[in-house]
């Protein structure tokens, strides 16, 4: 009988896993909760015996001192991002798997891009503006449908490949710059593999979904800003170093770009005087993309269905390797 350890502390429980997957847990085999916090001690007494355990924000690395009392330890279930916090040499060394819920936070970051682009698509911004103005319809003359239009994506991981199976719901061509993404791995996403000006230079909406690392720092800079189409949507949910924030206020400040659509910034929060609080067609959210609230719980969830896929024989979703994070940002 398998022994499920959610070792990960009470706040992180209750925001990610709820009932309804406890139960779940419960059909699988024997669920211990840890009651104290994650320093090691109590973690080692949630774990002991454990042949599964359940990680989250705030748990430290499963290192060899912790594995002492939980040897047949197999699968680390890690209901968060990354899973560097979590692991060690040890667990890699004793071939214990190890599944992330990176993807399923990835859904709400690419749900989130795809209301932005059809919100600024749509004008729905200024729109809103000019009906609490006492307008009407002024604006209504630069609503585009998301039809015939093309969609650039910046980065292919979790998140981009989400947002792009989205588009395809849509009637518009998907170009895709991601160094990382080979032609026939684009083909079978049913986009277009182009560098990054010709993306600039062609797209009319762009949703950004690179990792933060030192290649894409102000990847969005004065000179490929320049390159955009006057009338372009910008869209970052991913990380605010990708874009030259100074750059882009005097880019907008000089009429271009319909929208700049930002979820993220560096820093954050965005410094009370930051520009580009001042541009009405720059909207601003406050770090919300990933799953929050109700949406979190999709993650115990995750937890679930990728446990049993395991312990049934098939192939999860989300499995980590330690070759695959020594790329991952």
């Amino acid at each position: 009988m398998e022994k499920i350890a959610l070792i990960m502390s009470g706040g992180s429980r209750n925001m990610v896993i709820n009932e309804k997957s406890i139960k779940r847990l419960e059909q699988i085999g024997e669920v211990v909760i840890n009651n104290g916090g994650t320093d090691k001690e109590s973690v080692k007494k949630a774990i002991a015996g454990a042949t599964i355990a359940v990680t989250s924000w705030g748990n430290e690395a499963i290192d060899e001192d912790i594995l002492e009392v939980c040897p047949d330890l197999k699968l680390v279930a890690h209901a968060a991002g990354s899973v560097k916090p979590v692991v060690s040499d040890a667990l890699w060394e004793k071939g214990i798997r190890v599944v992330s819920s990176a993807n399923t936070l990835s859904c709400g970051v690419s749900e989130t891009a795809l209301g932005f682009t059809i919100s600024a698509s749509k004008n729905f911004f200024a729109l809103n503006d000019n009906l609490h103005a006492g307008g009407w319809a002024e604006g209504k003359e630069n609503i585009r449908e998301l039809y015939d239009l093309t969609i650039g994506v910046v980065g292919g991981g979790w998140a981009g490949r989400h947002y792009i199976e989205l588009m395809h719901a849509f009637d518009v061509d998907i170009l895709l710059y991601d160094p990382f993404v080979s032609e026939e791995k684009a083909a079978a996403m049913g986009v277009k593999l182009v560098s990054l000006e010709e993306l600039l230079k062609q797209s009319d909406i762009i949703s950004i979904h690179a990792p933060s690392i030192p290649e894409t720092y102000h990847m969005f800079n004065k000179d490929t800003l320049a390159l955009m189409k006057k009338d372009a949507v910008l869209i970052n949910t991913a990380r605010g170093s990708l874009i030259d924030e100074n750059a882009l206020y005097e880019h907008m400040a000089a009429g271009n770009l319909k929208y700049a659509c930002l979820d993220v910034y560096d820093p954050e929060p965005p410094a009370a005087d930051n520009p580009l609080r001042s541009l009405k067609n720059c909207i601003m959210t406050p770090h919300l993309a990933g799953l929050a609230n109700n949406g979190l719980k999709k993650i115990g969830q995750h937890v679930c269905e990728e446990i049993e896929r395991i312990l049934s024989g098939q192939k999860p979703i989300s499995e980590v390797t330690k070759v695959m994070l020594a790329t991952m940002a």
